[in-house]
């Protein structure tokens, strides 16, 4: 395809609730604009955009999917984002790069969550929004109620340009109110003209309403509506083009993108419609210290950034880069501003799904698919003669941690190496090894998340690996001072071994244990108080309920005795680890178990069910704050042994509609009865 200038592409995110057919509507628009010949479907695992064999396997799209064609005059690229909220970092990789945001809403469900978040994240993003409400073949769809639910939640910017008109129970026709002309489809999704339908009184209204919207948005617009004139076709058009672009309306759309009724009508608003790039790519960054507006313009110097990555095993890495200026080419000079150094760009791509077709160039407001470079996701790339920083997105921070298990020893390199390459293409996973437990922790968004990451490794890496419940870092400590003695005496034969020790032990408010020493008279030689010392430090690794470290603790070094030739730094390092263990199993000692500090917003409606389910996981509310319209800030401390499965129980709870994070805050003593349980645990993990 020759280079197009910015203001001939659209860049449009598809997003929306899982099932809510995004991946068949941007399937039924290749297939109306005459890119694929064929038109697949998701269940038959054969469409453009669902490539990858999870995808396939699953039914369902799990990362963004990329696919550029023409359209008329137009250069479209499109970006299915996955549904599903475990793989919600496409969704925020997909808006980011998208100009626009079309919204799919299934005519049967109506406005579900998955809506509300693509919107929100739209809005937030300052991005252009329209909806299509699909499905309109189905039974029990009902466009008017479906409408309805997005003017309640969206507001008076909802505007319809297209309606169906039902009979028996099922579409007969749809009405273009900008035309205000009726289509009725046939097979391959041909329109054809037919008579408008005796629902003048309801068509009349959302006319009205559509014109007043086009009103606002410009003052000479504003004067011929209230002077009772009709708008002419080209004023429509021209009137809801800025309105989507300011944000002061959101057009809504219907069809089927199964039967390709109603795609034509909306190819043609994405095209004349929504924002060019040239229009919404202009895009801010640091810039020497100060703040500029990088202006979507292929003359000016070369400015882009990686909004994806793929990480394959075969072909390498796939970088999906946004050029914001200037024009990207396999000569371009070009510096990563996050690492420094310049980077060789390799070939170019553009991109289909998995069909890829070699590009010579890529200019302003375009996406490229560029292999083999070493930048990741969010990486700015930029001429050197103007070095400019784009802001990094924000992705959701991983929430439900698993622990990794090989299942054949000595993968445990290449389990690290593996992971390393989905961590770059996968922003909302996260790994890291616990030095304490020992264990490699796996952490994502989801169990379905950590479940097709751990497919991955084994199909694209070739390492098998099985996921269980982390390791719970108890802590043990002590109630009440004590006095302990340790004394080490053995004879072999030539020199002996002698130390003897006296030490009181007493709770402190401290991490690491406190050591002093009183001794008087020479009873213990200065030269040995390292070696008791070490012998105590040794020693707090491992505490005499559960095998856990113990912390809080103060040793005082009071007394004891030496030999002048049989007494060695060993002997008492030996000794001390004798009153350690004498003493500290005197002292009242118990259990500490990790407290985390909870922030979960949900719905105002699920507070109360929220706060049921932490006083069962022995949770206690901190505090409660209204976050933003509809949805409450709520701060609790809860056990980090009762939140493993909370990550589950809260999306089921709100739907998917609640999000929280959990960080650790403190160690407090593990309930009574609860202590036995965990001892027992910790005997089959460590071996006791």
């Amino acid at each position: 395809m020759s280079r197009l200038g910015a203001d001939r592409i659209k860049n449009v995110a598809l997003a929306g609730h899982a099932g809510s057919g995004k991946t068949s509507l941007a399937e039924a628009m290749m297939f109306k604009a005459g890119v694929i010949d064929r038109q697949g479907r998701v269940a038959d695992g054969n469409t453009v955009c669902d490539f990858d064999p999870e995808e396939i396997k699953r039914k369902a799209s799990l990362s963004l999917s990329v696919a550029q064609f023409g359209y008329n005059d137009v250069k479209l690229n499109l970006l299915d984002t996955p549904g599903l909220f475990d793989f919600t970092a496409g969704l925020y990789e997909g808006v980011s790069a998208a100009d626009s945001v079309l919204i799919a809403v299934s005519g049967k469900s109506g406005v579900t969550v998955g809506a509300k978040k693509a919107y929100k994240l739209a809005k937030q993003r300052g991005k252009a929004t329209m909806f299509f409400v699909g499905k309109m073949d189905s039974e029990n769809a009902d466009f008017y109620k479906v409408l309805e639910s997005l003017k309640t939640e969206f507001g008076p910017s909802v505007c319809p340009i297209v309606v169906p008109f039902v009979q028996d129970g099922k579409v007969d026709c749809y009405v273009n109110l900008l035309e205000m002309r009726a289509y009725r489809y046939g097979k391959n999704g041909i329109a054809v003209q037919t008579d408008m339908p005796d629902s003048e009184h309801r068509l009349d209204g959302l006319i009205a309403a559509i014109s007043e919207a086009i009103a606002e948005t410009d003052e000479e617009l504003f004067e011929k509506f209230f002077s009772g004139e009709q708008f002419t076709y080209f004023e429509l058009v021209s009137g809801l083009h800025n309105g989507i672009k300011s944000g002061s309306i959101t057009p809504v759309l219907c069809g089927s993108a199964q039967e390709l009724e109603g795609i034509d009508i909306l190819l043609e608003a994405v095209a004349k419609m929504l924002p060019s790039a040239a229009e919404a790519s202009g895009r801010e960054a640091v810039c020497a210290d100060s703040v500029i507006n990088v202006d979507c313009d292929a003359d000016s110097l070369l400015s882009a950034y990686v909004f994806k990555t793929v990480a394959d095993p075969f072909v390498g890495k796939l970088s999906y880069i946004k050029v914001v200026s200037g024009v990207l080419t396999a000569e371009s000079p070009v510096v990563n501003m996050t690492s420094g150094q310049p980077e060789k760009i390799g070939k170019l791509l553009n991109v289909r799904g998995k069909k890829q077709e070699e590009a010579k160039e890529a200019a302003a407001g375009d996406f490229v698919a560029v292999t083999k470079l070493s930048a990741l996701t969010g990486d700015t790339l930029c001429d050197p003669k103007r070095q400019v920083v784009f802001e990094k997105v924000e992705f959701p921070a991983p929430c439900y941690s698993l622990a990794v298990k090989t299942s054949a020893s000595g993968d445990e390199s290449k389990i690290s190496s593996g992971v390393h390459r989905l961590l770059e293409e996968d922003l909302t996973l996260g790994f890291e090894l616990n030095t304490e437990t020992h264990q490699q922790i796996l952490s994502g968004l989801g169990e379905q998340h950590l479940d097709v990451a751990v497919s991955k490794l084994k199909n694209k890496f070739g390492v098998s690996v099985e996921l269980e419940a982390p390791i719970i870092a108890y802590r043990e400590t002590i109630r009440k001072k004590v006095k302990a003695e340790g004394k080490h005496k053995k004879q072999t034969g030539g020199h002996g071994q002698y130390g003897h020790v006296v030490i009181e032990f007493e709770p402190w408010d401290c991490d690491e244990m406190v050591f002093e020493e009183k001794v008087f008279g020479g009873s213990v030689p200065k030269g040995y108080f390292p070696a008791v010392e070490k012998g105590l430090r040794d020693s707090v690794l491992k505490g005499v309920l559960a095998g856990y470290p113990v912390v809080g603790l103060k040793a005082t070094l009071l007394d004891g005795s030496y030999h002048p030739v049989d007494s060695s730094e060993m002997a008492f390092k030996t000794a001390a680890g004798i009153a350690y263990r004498d003493g500290i199993s005197q002292a009242s000692p118990i259990l500490l178990e990790p407290i985390g500090l909870l922030r979960a917003i949900v719905p105002d409606d699920k507070t109360g069910d929220l706060m049921g389910d932490l006083n069962k996981r022995r949770g206690r509310v901190l505090g409660m704050n209204p976050e933003e319209q509809g949805y409450t800030l709520i701060e609790a401390n809860a056990p980090m042994s009762e939140m493993q499965d909370f990550a589950n129980t809260l999306r089921q709870m709100t739907q998917g509609d609640g999000s929280f994070t959990i960080s650790f805050e403190r160690y407090e003593p593990l309930p009574e009865q609860l202590q036995a349980a965990v001892i027992q645990k910790a005997a089959e993990i460590f071996g006791k």
